[in-house]
């Protein structure tokens, strides 16, 4: 009868996507991190996909954010109206009990960015909030040994944020956190296009064209795809075509600065921990690291065997399950974001 006094939940709150895992059920929920608002009531008219849909879309009534930005909160407000929303979802029945929740959080944020998603979810009905440093959560999340004396290297690439760390003895040796990943991508795909050809597009068509022909390395197929947007000198809307050679070239800036940092992470790491990754290599998750031929980039550029993750967008929200269902062996590693 203990799942009718109260569920413990596993968090991965992200800047694009909001993962939750439920004790004993597993993964349940999977939405992109969106709220759409009536602008008269402030209340959500819609959230994850829906809301989705609705960015870049909305008449004056409605409003669709992201409320989180580079990994950390930016409209309070919205995050818990999300969550609230969110944790109701996957709770099917009122619980006696409020829930337990563990949350993953970028490894670089400040202690007020660590108050500011406690709070939030205390408020959108969690009993108590751990939370853990993403790089921590995608490890266990893909079995690495991290009580190991043995150093172990592991890339999560996000939406908002690259987390990159070492880890040793079931803590992180050496971290760098940098607040590029997907988005800075997309924004790049939109730069390039006002350049180029004086055509605007939004957020989500910039995402589809990265997704659809974009890559890190020059490929064998010289894919292309058609772009729609506004013309900006004749404000109308207009088509071009767009290459795949052409959105690699877009990607070198943000995909030049993860790399920069992979090599800062490297030279911090104790000889004898760099020993180690030489034979075990590194190790790739999150959805930025979806992008053909980034595995393939950071090998060539660091001379290090480079695997990417079987489920690289699941493997920190699965890192969370797995605290939960060992929540006193991993206790160690959890902090309470203030308290």
């Amino acid at each position: 009868m203990r799942w009718l006094v109260s569920n413990d939940i596993g968090i991965d709150l992200g800047t694009a996507t909001t993962l939750i895992y439920v004790k004993g059920k597993g993964i349940v929920l999977n939405e992109p991190t969106v709220v759409a608002i009536d602008v008269s009531t402030n209340k959500s008219i819609a959230i994850g996909l829906e809301a989705k849909r609705m960015l870049g879309r909305t008449p004056d009534s409605i409003n669709a954010v992201r409320p989180m930005k580079d990994g950390v909160i930016a409209d309070f407000e919205m995050v818990e109206e999300l969550l609230r929303v969110l944790l109701s979802k996957v709770q099917a029945r009122r619980l006696l009990i409020r829930p337990r929740v563990v949350v993953s959080v970028p490894s670089g944020i400040t202690a007020v960015e660590r108050r500011a998603v406690r709070d939030s979810l205390e408020h959108a009905g969690a009993r108590e909030v751990y939370l853990v440093p993403e790089p921590l959560a995608a490890a266990i999340g893909v079995a690495l040994p991290i009580e190991a004396p043995s150093g172990n290297m592991i890339i999560d690439v996000g939406g908002g944020t690259t987390e990159i760390a070492v880890i040793a003895l079931s803590d992180i040796v050496t971290q760098v956190s940098v607040r590029v990943a997907g988005d800075e991508m997309n924004d790049a795909v939109v730069q390039y296009l006002k350049k180029r050809y004086n055509l605007l597009i939004g957020e989500t068509t910039a995402e589809e064209v990265k997704i659809t022909i974009g890559s890190a390395l020059p490929t064998s197929a010289d894919d292309e795809t058609q772009v729609k947007g506004i013309d900006l000198v004749a404000g109308l809307p207009r088509i071009v075509k767009v290459n795949a050679e052409e959105v690699r070239s877009a990607l070198q800036e943000p995909l030049s600065r993860i790399i920069a940092s992979v090599r800062d992470a490297l030279e911090k790491t104790p000889p004898e921990l760099a020993s180690d990754i030489v034979d075990s290599g590194i190790i790739m998750t999150g959805g930025g690291a979806l992008l053909r031929g980034l595995s393939e980039l950071v090998s060539k550029e660091t001379g290090l065997p480079v695997k990417l993750a079987e489920s690289p967008v699941e493997c920190v929200v699965i890192g969370t399950g797995k605290i939960l269902d060992n929540f006193e062996h991993y206790y160690k590693i959890l902090s309470r974001g203030g308290k």
